[in-house]
């Protein structure tokens, strides 16, 4: 039950994302202020903002763009093929 609250806070995260204009439908709010970070003094303070609200997990931000890049968010039968496919 725990993880799917907590499935459902990220899929709430990713809609807030991509109503806010310019974000990637699979992407989290807090990957994407970190991706942003050095774009933009607004992204910058978004992502500081969001880093102090999670400030029991230092960095979230970039944590949570880490785990995009590697695509850690997936189901793992969708990682084991995205593993499949970059090996060919």
């Amino acid at each position: 039950m725990r993880q799917r609250g907590l499935q459902v806070l990220i899929a709430l995260d990713q809609v807030f994302n991509t109503i806010m204009g310019n974000g990637f439908a699979d992407e989290t709010l807090s990957a994407r202020a970190f991706r942003n970070s050095t774009k933009t003094n607004t992204w910058n303070n978004a992502r500081k903002v969001i880093d102090a609200i999670f400030f029991f997990q230092k960095n979230h931000c970039e944590i949570a763009h880490k785990r995009e890049v590697d695509r850690a968010q997936l189901p793992p039968e969708y990682r084991e093929l995205a593993e499949k496919r970059e090996l060919i």
